[in-house]
């Protein structure tokens, strides 16, 4: 079976070392040391699958259905004008537990109490009118204004965080400029409201699959609304009130902070935000989509047959905004947004304020279920960024390129998904812990995908880093693990950002190709990661040489087994050629990449063998040192030779075949009579169906167990050993002078 595999696959070997070699020298070219490389695995282009981010698949469009709510108008088309906003979709006001209630509704009371002492009960819309019609001039002024329609909470919201940061953080000409034009404009958006939003918006609760899509002009008026602190119900913290799932969407809970260096910048990104979209309104839409998965079609892990071997690509140096064209994972809090609205600074924080529009989100998204995620599409970002945490700060303007889809959408798609915090690594390595993250990202990571596509990559692949981590005290390495098992069960091509963690860079990528040569599945993976998690001296800093050592003990244990059921007796095996032996059985390494070894292998398992190679992006992996560079060549120089000694082999293989023929069965003259018919130019073998369907037989029966593998790390070599060469030829004449072909 190998034998044939290296006739199959010898005409793809030029193609691919001349890619593989191509993208070594395109990297080697733009670095100088290891200390320069920030990349292992393969390259970004194979997670993007083409050399533009934006030749990706796009979402669905946006259409309007019974679990799709768009507020705005969809032409029959489904397109929207580019150059300006699109018009509001007319709807009737809903005061419900099942829309947000929203502070212009004429079902928003609010208790006033007149000269006399008495409350009574008035529309809040027109005191939040009243109190925006006035000119406002300075912090105190704003937080007065706030107050007037918040009556409650006079002795409870001090606003130092909002005091400071006008009266001492900002320059003098900032402050007034904010007060003089942006704050005015943010006012007007307020008071636009009814006009802007004229449709109910529904609450994406839990467990329900449902989606919401606004326009970027309508989202700016409902943070407008936020800013000033107008949505009613949404202020208290009592566990049993309306909103007691939801995060809070008034910004007063920020207003309300210690004054700390990282809040105040949150401050600035926010009144950039607002200034930006009030200079120019912005034309686009966005789309924000709840999945809920039911428990019983959540996945059988331990039974999973997928591959983990989904292309990764691993970065220390980038940041996951920066991944364009991928699907953003968002480090997500069971409430949209963490305290982004709070002290929060970290990675979902900071998304939230570079891209205020998440921050709609907040208003309708219940608390997240172990087996829900969200996804945002559309958001656009305004501001640029330093440090992280306590280090945060806003750096300047951030001007977005990204283009749009047919719906008008920005093509950038933000996955929110919460991990669960651990405050210890037994908490951690807990059975059921590893299983609820596990199904969390797959739940995410399977947006849009399709089930039946079997073994086809997903499109666009993840961006992602390390996820539950930090603040939430998780692992990196089992994070990564578990990230890099959901992909491969939903397909997707996997980008990760380890925060320059070049430790894990380089360790994350070399146990993934450990377990693509391995031909690991996600079921493997998951029982190894349990495994681990019951071994009583449990260190994560062991996890990926705990693996290669399971993966190792699992081949050697195969391996004796299969040695043992395939021994049938010694006979004497007749002798090849020396030009084979020299051309084809001396230490061969796989002729082709990595993903073309999954496709074939694959096809072999559905009975399908299709031995006409066909060209795909080789994988590489993370071999980048001079020594390489010089192997590599010598390697081109052996391919070049090769490829004139096998032309003068293929005549002394023939004979060869027909000698061996002579010494067995009539079955096995029939087989190599068919090997004949091989084709020098193309490669392929003129097969039937019927011995098709005898060699996937013989790969079911452990004869196959010699599998061709490829390292970027090893020399590219086109020989098999002797030793090798000899036992292919044994098994081939034992086994097929038995079978009737």
């Amino acid at each position: 079976m190998i034998l044939l595999r290296s006739f199959t696959r010898y005409h793809y070997y030029k193609k691919s070392l001349i890619t593989k070699r191509y993208n070594y020298f395109s990297m080697m070219s733009n670095t100088t040391s290891e200390d320069d490389i920030t990349w292992s695995g393969v390259p970004i282009s194979e997670i993007l699958g083409s050399q533009s981010p934006w030749d990706a698949p796009e979402f669905p469009l946006v259409s309007p259905s019974y679990n799709h709510a768009v507020l705005y108008h969809v032409s029959s088309d489904g397109s929207i004008p580019t150059d300006k906003p699109p018009k509001p979709h007319v709807g009737q006001d809903k005061w419900d537990q099942d829309h947000v209630r929203m502070p212009c509704s004429s079902h928003s009371l609010y208790p006033v109490e007149d000269k006399n002492g008495k409350s009574r009960l008035k529309k809040r819309w027109e005191l939040i009118q009243h109190a925006l019609w006035k000119p406002i001039r300075n912090s105190e002024q704003l937080t007065n204004a706030i107050l007037s329609y918040n009556t409650k909470f006079k002795t409870i919201w001090k606003f130092r965080a909002l005091h400071k940061f006008f009266n001492e953080y900002l320059e003098e000409e900032e402050t007034q400029y904010f007060f003089d034009v942006t704050l005015p404009e943010i006012a007007k958006l307020v008071l636009a409201l009814p006009k802007l939003i004229q449709a109910p918006i529904p609450l994406l609760k839990q467990n329900m699959n449902h989606s919401v899509s606004l326009s970027q002009q309508q989202i700016s008026s409902l943070l407008a609304n936020a800013f000033f602190c107008t949505f009613p119900r949404r202020n208290t913290s009592k566990r049993a009130s309306e909103y007691a799932s939801y995060p809070h969407i008034n910004f007063s809970s920020l207003y309300e902070t210690t004054p700390l260096d990282s809040v105040l910048e949150k401050l600035k990104c926010i009144c950039h935000y607002f200034k930006r979209v009030t200079e120019k309104v912005p034309s686009g839409v966005m789309t924000v989509v709840r999945r809920a998965v039911a428990r019983p079609q959540l996945p059988d892990w331990s039974s999973s047959q997928q591959l983990v071997a989904v292309p990764l690509h691993v970065d220390s140096a980038a940041t996951i905004e920066d991944m364009h064209g991928l699907i953003q994972l968002d480090f997500a809090n069971k409430y949209l947004g963490g305290g982004v609205l709070g002290y929060g600074c970290v990675q979902e924080e900071i998304r939230f304020v570079i891209c205020p529009e998440l921050l709609i989100s907040m208003l309708f998204t219940e608390m997240l279920l172990s087996n829900e995620a969200v996804i945002m599409i559309g958001c656009e970002r305004f501001s640029s960024y330093t440090g992280y945490g306590s280090s945060f700060r806003w750096a300047g303007a951030h001007r977005d390129r990204t283009p749009r889809d047919g719906s008008g959408r920005r093509r950038a798609a933000v996955l929110a998904v919460d991990a669960l915090p651990h405050a210890s690594l037994a908490s951690e390595l807990r059975p059921a812990a590893i299983l609820r993250d596990l199904n969390k990202a797959w739940v995410g990571f399977s947006f849009n995908t399709c089930e039946e596509g079997g073994g086809a990559l997903q499109r666009p692949g993840v961006a992602t880093g390390n996820w539950g981590c930090g603040a939430f005290g998780g692992s990196a390495p089992l994070k990564a693990l578990l990230q890099l098992a959901a992909a491969g069960r939903a397909r997707r091509p996997l980008a990760y950002c380890s925060y320059g963690d070049r430790a894990l860079r380089r360790r994350l990528a070399a146990l993934h190709q450990r377990l693509r040569r391995a031909r690991a599945t996600v079921g493997q993976l998951y029982n190894y990661i349990l495994k681990f998690a019951r071994t009583a001296d449990a260190d994560m800093a062991n996890l990926y040489d705990f693996i290669e050592r399971t993966i190792e003990e699992d081949q050697n244990g195969m391996k004796s087994s299969t040695e043992s059921v395939i021994d049938l007796g010694k006979l004497e095996q007749p002798e090849l050629s020396s030009s084979l032996e020299k051309e084809f059985l001396n230490n061969s390494s796989d002729l082709f990449s990595q993903d073309e070894a999954d496709q074939s292998l694959d096809e072999s398992k559905s009975n399908q063998m299709d031995v006409s190679v066909k060209g795909s992006e080789p994988s590489t992996s993370d071999c980048r040192t001079v020594s390489c560079d010089n192997k590599m060549a010598v390697d081109e120089n052996k391919m070049v030779a090769s490829d004139n000694k096998i032309s003068a082999s293929n005549n002394k293989m023939a004979t060869n075949k027909r000698e061996m023929a002579a010494s067995t069965s009539s079955s096995t003259s029939r087989l190599f009579d068919e090997m004949e018919k091989f084709d020098e130019n193309n490669g392929r073998l003129n097969l039937t169906d019927s011995h098709i369907r005898t060699f996937n037989q013989s790969a079911n029966s452990g004869l196959n167990d010699m599998d061709i593998s490829m390292d970027c790390e090893e020399k590219i070599q086109l020989d098999i050993s002797v030793e090798a060469k000899k036992k292919i030829s044994k098994k081939i004449t034992d086994y097929f002078s038995k079978k009737t072909i």
